[in-house]
Formats: C-alpha cells, sequence, structure tokens
C-alpha cells in the first residue's frame, strides 16, 4: 500500500508542477513577454521569414488583446483572446496606456481575422497620409527617402510555409539572386528604417487615408508585398486598427532561422541572435 500511496502522490506532484508551471508561463504571456515567429516576408529587411522575437506587451499598455490566442488547427485548438478577454472588448481603450510612436515595429490583432500581425507604425490619430510613386506624405509632407543598393536573396523557399520570395529582377530559377531595390526613409519625428521595392503597383498610388481618433495606419517595410492599412479590412487587408487592438511593440530578434524547421541548424542566421529592431 506504501508504494502505491507514494506512486499515487508522486504523480499528483508532477500535474501539480505541469499546472502551476502553465499557470506562471501564462500569466507571463499575457502580462510581459509574448513570443512571435515571422510568417512572412512583408517586413523584409528588418524582419526575415523564420525570425523569432519576443514582443513588449507593456510598452503599450493592456487590453482584450494583450490575452493570448492560442490557435493551431492541425491540433483541433482555436482558443482566440476574445474568449478569454471579450468583456473588455469595446471601448477602444487600455489599462496603464501608452501611445505608440511613429516608426515602431508593431504586433496587434487582425480588427476582423483575429490573427495577429506585425507591421511598421506610420500615422497616428488625425494624419492624413497618401503614398504616390511609392513615397509616403504625411500631413502633406512627403518622408525623405535615400537609396541605399539593393537586397539579394536566394530565390528558395523559405519558412515552414515554404513561400518564395518576389524579385524586382524579374523571374528568377531556383537558387539565383532575387534582387529588390533598398532605401533608407526617414519619418518626421526622425526614425530611420530600410524598405524595399520590387515595381510600379496599385498601392504605390492612393488616395489620402485619413487616420480616425483611436485608430493607427501600418505598412509594410517590404513595400510590394504587404497587406496593410492601404486596403480596406474587407479587401483582405488591415484598414486602421483600433489602440485596443495593439498587442506590444517589437525591440529585439532572439533568434532566427532561414529554413523549414527551426531544428535545421544548418540553417541559422548567427548574425540575426540578439538583433536590435530599428
Amino acid at each position: 500500500m506504501a508504494a502505491k500511496e507514494k506512486t499515487g502522490n508522486a504523480i499528483v506532484e508532477t500535474i501539480k508542477t505541469i499546472v502551476y508551471a502553465l499557470l506562471i508561463a501564462g500569466v507571463f504571456r499575457t502580462l510581459f513577454f509574448q513570443p512571435f515567429w515571422i510568417p512572412s516576408g512583408s517586413m523584409k529587411e528588418t524582419l526575415l521569414i523564420g525570425d523569432f522575437l519576443f514582443v513588449n506587451k507593456m510598452a503599450y499598455g493592456y487590453s482584450y488583446a494583450s490575452c493570448p490566442s492560442i490557435i493551431a488547427p492541425r491540433f483541433g485548438i482555436e482558443m482566440d483572446a476574445k474568449d478569454i478577454c471579450g468583456v473588455f472588448d469595446g471601448d477602444n481603450s487600455r489599462l496603464f496606456a501608452s501611445e505608440p510612436e511613429r516608426g515602431d515595429v508593431v504586433v496587434f490583432r487582425h480588427p476582423v481575422s483575429g490573427r495577429d500581425y506585425i507591421k511598421r507604425l506610420i500615422g497616428l490619430p488625425g494624419d492624413k497620409v497618401q503614398i504616390s510613386r511609392g513615397v509616403i506624405s504625411i500631413n502633406g509632407t512627403a518622408v525623405k527617402l535615400r537609396d541605399d543598393g539593393v537586397f539579394e536573396e536566394t530565390m528558395e523557399r523559405q519558412g515552414p510555409q515554404g513561400m518564395r520570395p518576389r524579385c524586382e529582377n524579374g523571374a528568377i530559377g531556383q537558387g539565383g539572386v532575387c534582387k529588390k531595390s533598398r532605401q533608407i526613409e526617414t519619418l518626421p519625428n526622425g526614425v530611420e528604417h530600410a524598405i524595399l521595392n520590387i515595381g510600379n503597383q496599385a498601392s504605390d498610388n492612393t488616395g489620402i487615408y485619413t487616420v480616425p481618433d483611436g485608430h493607427y495606419f501600418f505598412m509594410g517595410d517590404n513595400r510590394d508585398n504587404s497587406a496593410d492599412s492601404r486596403l480596406a479590412q474587407q479587401a483582405g487587408g488591415v484598414g486602421f486598427v483600433p489602440f485596443e487592438n495593439l498587442i506590444g511593440r517589437a525591440d529585439r530578434i532572439m533568434f532566427s532561422s532561414g529554413g523549414r524547421s527551426m531544428l535545421f541548424f544548418w540553417t541559422w542566421r548567427s548574425d540575426r541572435f540578439f538583433k536590435a529592431i530599428k
């Protein structure tokens, strides 16, 4: 009997340890830092497919979107942040709120799909934003741009989804060099970052977007390969993003893998480990 009791107690203690660990991890992820893998190339070259980072959830305070969404269709898991914290949704406010700054790289919930997106903050509430021939104007003044060479990458499948890059130098065969024009963009507050361009397309020429109060305008750094605020939510874009949908700020890349799996150590990008995000 004594042996059975010890075995039973050991099992109970193991279960308790697992439950406590999950609770602590859940609280940590909800209040402080949320892990995020970069799944697409919309933020190249600032962020590459396979970059892994922690999102600073303390940066802008807390809202319903601060609760984690756990979505894993492969395992039949569809737990949305609204399922846990939906009671706090609707008033577009935050607890311990702090305003984001233009140029921040932000993770936010898509206003319609609820999926997590990561883009750069371009337009603040009240701003008038327009893109003409690929150049952003904010409140009637064009941002500063300077040419900065060419961004090159190998034409190959990238990340778990096996995406292929788009190239400015036309159709490139497997293993070829895919090129995009690279420029340095300077926003009105002095924030500088690299942007990439492939060619002239509809999203390079837009009307004037007036950012509503309590909302923000986002764009990807890979300008011709980003579904962002230039496209309305109903058309598959992001549209204007409410303040309460912000999850946090991306500050630093912790790890990066260029392969289909993080276990493929030969595809690790050691030069991106602990790299600051600008």
